[in-house]
């Protein structure tokens, strides 16, 4: 016998699911979907307060809320955990909870801030996991006042049929946060990579020589010119060779580095061009060199003035061709290699005396860079020194939080033979030294000290004591002012007379301080 649903037309039960399915289904095949369109859907069909539809990230083991309905703006960037609340505890378990009366309930997290009692009433949850295959890759949530006589069976049949539809959809979207969270962090860390080769992170100083260099550095990087890098031992020539490479288009090439002085004369040729197997005792292998190594990159040959005469001969060739030939070989090699050079030795004098080919000279010297020494650029003592504290902070675990005026001044009336990198070490040993997160004089090396010109390390009467500390806020506020007298008068809240009288007194050179 037939039976006639007695709910008909709007009524009906059957037709509603059915019109709610078909919208679902048109919505979840179209690839720019928003989830929040398909819970606003199914929260309107069920009468629910609240739904969240939330995506487990398989990277970090985190799940985020992908779509929501009746949630706060900001409460839709909460993260919950596997395991941890009811919404972690059914992405673990991949089993369905349903509880009456969430105030009751203390697994209830409540990141959301959903309310437990509406009007009156009690709030029911429930939470389905969204399987794709075997998998759980994430949960649809709902909220809903509390009825004692309405059953909740036909609410988890629809989120069952709801969910098993979303599963691909959502499957896509875990796939693209993933790829998207990983090309995120990869192309973090290569800034972090490259800004720790790249001027200014390393290359540090605002003085107008320094200002000169950057600027040659700018015009020659994007360019093929080979490049000769000048300076003193330890004023960073390596550093500015660092930053031409990573500022070319050839930064994603190799980039190989030779220090010419380590390698002894018998090898300097087999590891500049390589050599055959059986081209001379030892030699058991075809072996590449650094050229060919670093062909379509940079190649950077370091204490260039120290090379043998008898490889100089094959580096004009390879200057001139763009071509060489491994030991044991007669057959040429083409190679695609820019140069950069770097000496701290004086070559027109090793010219004079017939230890530099002339020629060879001339083919290196197309675009000169010379770094002047840390006494040529005292002004950047300052923001190198506040580089390094911050440097050796991180690598000894230090918590250096300034270093003194009176430190400051004995570093700037030094003379610096070692040049940066003495400057390096100074601080290092200061930051290990100080005892009380403050760099002091006495903190520095005692050589440094006893350089020192100032009457800053004067012991004695409370005269003399009264004055160091006068000649450390004059100097302090000189600093801060970029050397503007002017200026730091005003700040001490004295006459520019007053100052000049006691710059003179203490024999203080404002023009030190100025940027």
């Amino acid at each position: 016998m037939d039976t006639i649903c007695k709910y008909n037309g709007s009524d009906c039960y059957g037709a509603k699911e059915l019109e709610v399915l078909l919208e679902l289904s048109s919505l979840l095949s179209n690839k720019e979907i928003d989830l929040n369109e398909v819970v606003c859907i199914l929260a309107s069909h069920l009468k629910a307060e609240r739904i969240i539809l939330t995506v487990l990230n398989r990277e970090n083991s985190q799940i985020s809320i992908e779509g929501s309905y009746g949630v706060d703006e900001e409460k839709k960037k909460s993260i919950y955990q596997i395991g941890r609340g009811i919404i972690g505890r059914v992405i673990e378990t991949g089993v369905e909870v349903l509880l009456p009366k969430i105030a009751s309930s203390d697994l209830f997290l409540n990141l959301t801030d959903a309310a437990s009692v509406i009007d009156g009433k009690d709030v029911s949850f429930i939470c389905y996991p969204i399987r794709y295959k075997d998998e759980v890759i994430g949960t649809i949530s709902l909220h809903k006042v509390y009825y004692p006589i309405v059953s909740f069976d036909y609410d988890l049949r629809l989120i069952k049929i709801v969910s098993s539809m979303i599963g691909l959809t959502l499957r896509r979207r875990q796939e693209y946060a993933e790829e998207l969270e990983q090309l995120q962090n990869e192309n973090s860390n290569l800034k972090v990579e490259l800004r720790s080769r790249i001027m200014p992170e390393r290359i540090k100083g605002n003085s107008g020589k320094m200002s000169e260099v950057f600027s040659l550095i700018e015009s020659v990087a994007m360019t093929d010119a080979t490049v000769m890098i000048r300076g003193e031992s330890g004023v960073g020539k390596e550093l500015v060779a660092d930053a031409i490479h990573y500022s070319s288009g050839r930064k994603n090439k190799p980039f190989v580095k030779v220090n010419c002085a380590a390698l002894p004369e018998s090898l300097i040729e087999s590891e500049l061009f390589g050599h055959e197997k059986g081209s001379f005792t030892g030699a058991s292998t075809t072996r590449i060199g650094r050229f060919e190594a670093a062909n379509g990159g940079t190649i950077f040959l370091d204490e260039f003035g120290d090379i043998p005469a008898s490889t100089q001969v094959k580096l004009l060739r390879v200057l001139q061709e763009r071509e060489i030939e491994r030991i044991g070989s007669t057959k040429p090699i083409k190679v695609d290699v820019r140069i950069l050079c770097a000496t701290n030795r004086n070559l027109e004098d090793l010219i004079s005396k017939d230890q530099f080919r002339e020629d060879l000279y001339y083919r290196i010297n197309v675009f000169p860079i010379y770094i002047p020494a840390l006494r040529e650029r005292i002004n950047d003592i300052p923001i190198l020194t506040d580089f390094f504290i911050d440097k050796f902070n991180k690598r000894h675990g230090k918590n250096i939080k300034r270093i003194t005026s009176m430190a400051i001044d004995t570093l700037m009336v030094y003379h610096w033979p070692g040049n940066i990198r003495e400057l390096e070490n100074c601080i290092e040993r200061a930051s290990i030294l100080s005892t009380d997160q403050v760099i002091r004089a006495h903190n520095l090396p005692a050589s440094l000290q006893t350089a020192s010109t100032s009457k800053t390390m004067q012991k004695g009467t409370l005269e003399v004591i009264i004055g160091r500390m006068e000649q450390q806020i004059i100097i302090d506020a000189l600093i801060l002012t970029k050397g503007n007298i002017v200026k730091a008068a005003e700040q001490l809240g004295i006459t520019e007379r007053m100052m000049g009288i006691r710059i003179k007194k203490y024999d203080i050179e404002a023009k030190r301080f100025k940027v």
